[in-house]
Parts: structure tokens; sequence; C-alpha cells
């Protein structure tokens, strides 16, 4: 009987009998935490401010049945965009948006618009929609600079990865001026570089500063996975600023133009070939900018092909490829007297010129 009973006691003691405490039982209480950190409270704040400026943009194509000649829209893409201002402009990447024959907008608050193509700059990865936003329009997104940007400082990306909404992510910039092939053109110039995940679908999504100020347009990643990696890239807002305004009156961007012909493939062989370190002007369009300033390109003669000027720096900034001289000319606007040095039969002089309109030269 005492070994029955002690069986009992046993049986009863781990059974959770009623009237047992919490720490007998395997439950745990809940530890308060108290208030949040003062840098966790700033990043809540700033995406609580900064989501409703954010927007999703889902894609369509028109295709042709084979065989019943109908056409219909079928989804194409997904992408993010911001917006830009008060007349319901919205800015994404030209990437987004390329080849689709129509765009949907959806806000923060889950309304939808369908969107009109304003204006497109391949060069830099840029495009400009437009919607019909009526009342209760979300606020734009607030501009900062990128001149002034420093390695390692923070940076918050907002955008919808894979289709997952108003997505938030930090990070800080790994560096500065990146350049990369572009599909459409030139290569992309003075890209922000920065570790912020960002994958397929955060494409036209803000990258902001602490402030919550606009600071860059992520626009890829470097991945061979097609996946976040650590490596995104984003347009610098001063780049935006300049070619955005273009697009909302005229509907596309005119790079300002030396008015000049060049080859970066040329250009290449000739730098390699000769040592020197510039772009090398192959020949000067009648009438342009640099005609009037007395630049001259490569002629052919009796004696074989004389060298022209090669253009060494703009604005004592140096320019030793073609994309660099189309990067640098694309930080002023046409109209802008800017001063070249040129060097020519080893010797350097400066030359001033006024930029015009981009046709089909530098």
């Amino acid at each position: 009987m005492a070994v029955v009973g002690l069986l009992a006691l046993v049986w009863y003691y781990f059974s959770g009998a009623p009237g047992r405490d919490a720490s007998t039982t395997g439950e745990r209480l809940v530890t308060a935490r108290g208030d949040l950190a003062a840098d966790e409270k700033a990043t809540i704040e700033l995406f609580e401010k900064s989501r409703g400026s954010v927007v999703f943009i889902s894609t369509s194509q028109l295709v042709q049945d084979a065989w019943t000649r109908n056409i219909f829209s079928t989804p194409q893409g997904s992408g993010s965009g911001f917006i830009w201002d008060d007349a319901g402009h919205v800015v994404t990447n030209f990437h987004v948006i390329q080849g689709a024959s129509g765009a949907t907008v959806q806000l923060a608050d889950g309304r939808k618009y369908q969107a009109a193509l304003v204006g497109v700059s391949p060069q830099h990865d840029l495009a400009l929609l437009r919607i019909g936003v009526g009342l209760r329009r979300p606020r734009p997104v607030p501009l900062g600079t990128s001149a002034d940007l420093k390695v390692g400082q923070k940076v918050f990306a907002i955008g919808n990865p894979f289709g997952l909404d108003w997505t938030f992510t930090t990070g800080i910039i790994s560096a500065l001026n990146r350049t990369l092939p572009s599909e459409s053109g030139p290569d992309i110039q003075q890209l922000i570089q920065t570790d912020a995940a960002i994958n397929p679908g955060n494409s036209g999504g803000p990258l902001l500063d602490s402030s919550g100020r606009l600071i860059g347009i992520n626009t890829a990643i470097y991945s061979p996975s097609g996946a976040s990696a650590g490596i995104g890239f984003a347009v610098p807002v001063d780049t935006v600023r300049r070619v955005i305004p273009q697009l909302a009156r005229s509907g596309r961007y005119v790079r300002p133009s030396l008015g000049i012909e060049v080859d970066e493939q040329v250009n290449a062989r000739l730098n390699e070939r000769t040592g020197a370190k510039g772009v090398f002007v192959l020949a000067v369009q009648s009438g342009s900018p640099a005609a009037a300033a007395g630049l001259s390109g490569m002629a052919t003669g009796p004696q074989g092909v004389t060298p022209g000027d090669i253009i060494t720096a703009v604005e004592g900034r140096e320019v030793p490829t073609v994309g660099a001289l189309l990067s640098r000319l694309d930080d002023f606007k046409v109209g802008d007297v800017v001063t070249l040095t040129v060097m020519k039969q080893e010797q350097e002089r400066q030359v001033r010129v006024e930029l015009g309109a981009d046709g089909s030269a530098s």
C-alpha cells in the first residue's frame, strides 16, 4: 500500500494538478521590455511617414491570340515607384515599364489607378507616370541631395520585392560613383551602391536617408542568382532632379551636347595604343558648339590620319572614357558654358564651350 500511495503522489505531482503555480507547469511569464531604443523609434517613424508616398506598380501587355486574332491584356511584371509631386506624377525605373502597354498604380491605402506614361529617359533608367488622384492625395517624398553623401551613412529602402508590398530594409552606403552597363544605351553612371536588401520588385522604389529624404531610386542588384547579395544600386537623386522636370515638360530628356562624334570602343583602342587618358574627338559637327569653340576632329590626308583634339577634363574633372565624358556633361544643362581641358600634339589648352542640345553626337 505504501508503494501504491507513493506512485499516486508522484502522478499527482507531474500531472499538472489544479492550484499549482506556473513554475511547476513549464509556463512562463512575459517580461516587460520597457521603451524602444531611440534609433528604433526613429526608424519606425521614418517608415510610417514615408510608406504612404510609395506605390506598387503592376504592368500589362497586349497579346493577340494566334487563332482567334482577339487581343487581350496579360500581366507582364511589377515594381515600385513613389509620388513625385501634388500633380499625381509617379517616378519609377524605365525597365519597370519597358515594353508594357499599360500600368496600374496601387497606393498604400489600397486605391488603384490606371497610369498614363508621361516620358522616359532610358539612359538614366527613369520613367515618369501620372495618375488621376483626386481627394486624399499622397504626400510627395521629400527631396534630399546626393552630392554630399558619404560612404558608411545609413540608408533605408521601401519597395515591393517579389510582390510583397511595402517592404522596409535598412543598410549603409557601400560606395559611390559606380557604373553599370545598360541594355538600352550607354552605361548608367554615378550610381549609389548600398547593402540595403534590394530584390526584384524593389526597382523604382525610393532610397532614403535617416531624415526620410529621397537620395536615390533603387534600380538594380548585382547577383548571379537574381536575389539580393548585399550589392544594390540606386540612381542618385541629383540626377532625378535634373531629368524628371524635363520629362514632365516635354516627355523626353535632352542631354547637353558638345556636337562631337565619339565612339567608346574606338576610344578604348586609341587610349591603349597611345597611352592617352581622354576622349578622342573623331569629328566635329558643322555649326555645333564644338565647332564654334574651335575643336577639331581627326583628319585624313596624304600623310595618313592626323589626330584631332583629346578632351581630358570637364571643369577640372578628368574624363578618361566616353562614358565619363557623357556623365560629366550630364551634370549641366543646355545653355551652360563649361571649360574643357583639351590636348593636341602634347599641347594642353583650355576651351570654353556653350552646351547645345543633344542630337546624334555627344
